[in-house]
C-alpha cells in the first residue's frame, strides 16, 4: 500500500479539532446525445481530503503546524490524522464494543483478519487503528487475550486460527492514515498573538490494491 515512509506520529489534536473535510469519490460522468448521461466510479473506494487551516487561530498553534510540517519534510512523510466527524468502528456518539464490525470468518487457517468498517455495504479498510482501543469477539463472545494487533498495517493475528464458520468481529477506534497535500506553507501573522494559514490540505493514504 501507498504508506513507503509513514512517521507513526499523530497530528496535533486540538487543530484536528478544527478540521473541515471528509470522503471524495471520482465519477466519471459521459454526456448523451439524447440528454442523459453514463456515470462510472473511477475509484474502487473514497479517498479523504482534509483542510486544517481555517482552524488555527493563535500563534502557538501556528507554531505548531509548521513544525510538524517541517518534521513531516512537507508531503515526503505521512502521519496520523485524527477525523473527529469518523474515528471509531460504531457511530461517533458511541463507545467501541467488540462487535462492531465483522471482519472475516474462521475457515480452520486463516490467522491473519484486516480491520475494515462497513458503510451501507461498502467495505473500507481500516490501516491506522488506536493502539490500546482494539477489542474482538468470536461468534458473539469477547475474548482478550489469545491475539494481538499490528497497529502499523491494522490487521489482528490470531495465536489459533478461528474455526470454520466462525464469525470474527472487532471494536476500535482508528486515525487516517494522511500527508500534506502541498509541499508549500503560507503563514502570515495577524497579531500579537494570532496567525493565520490559509489553507494545509491533508490528503488520505489509500490501499493501492483496492
Amino acid at each position: 500500500m501507498s504508506l513507503q515512509d509513514f512517521q507513526e506520529v499523530r497530528f496535533p489534536l486540538a487543530i484536528a479539532f478544527g478540521a473541515v473535510g471528509g470522503p471524495e469519490r471520482r465519477t466519471q460522468i459521459v454526456e448523451l446525445a439524447s440528454g442523459g448521461e453514463q456515470r462510472n466510479g473511477v475509484w474502487a473506494g473514497s479517498r479523504r481530503r482534509f483542510d486544517v487551516g481555517g482552524a488555527i487561530q493563535t500563534l502557538d498553534e501556528l507554531h505548531d503546524v509548521i513544525a510538524f510540517f517541517e518534521a513531516r519534510r512537507g508531503a515526503l512523510h505521512g502521519f496520523r490524522f485524527r477525523d473527529f466527524t469518523d474515528d471509531r468502528s460504531c457511530s461517533p456518539d458511541q463507545e467501541p464494543t467488540a462487535f462492531d464490525q465483522t471482519i472475516g470468518n474462521g475457515d480452520g487457517t486463516q490467522t491473519e483478519f484486516p480491520l475494515t468498517k462497513t458503510y451501507g455495504g461498502v467495505v473500507r479498510r481500516i490501516l491506522k487503528p488506536v493502539p490500546g482501543t482494539i477489542l474482538v469477539g468470536l461468534d458473539g463472545n469477547y475474548f482478550s487475550t489469545g491475539w494481538a494487533v499490528d497497529t502499523a498495517l491494522g490487521v489482528v493475528q490470531f495465536d489459533v486460527p478461528p474455526e470454520a464458520g466462525v464469525s470474527v468481529t472487532a471494536g476500535f477506534e482508528f486515525d487516517c492514515p494522511v500527508r500534506f497535500a502541498s509541499d508549500r506553507i503560507e503563514a502570515s501573522l495577524e497579531g500579537v498573538s494570532t496567525g493565520r494559514i490559509a489553507k494545509v490540505e491533508l490528503i488520505e493514504l489509500v490501499d493501492p490494491l483496492r
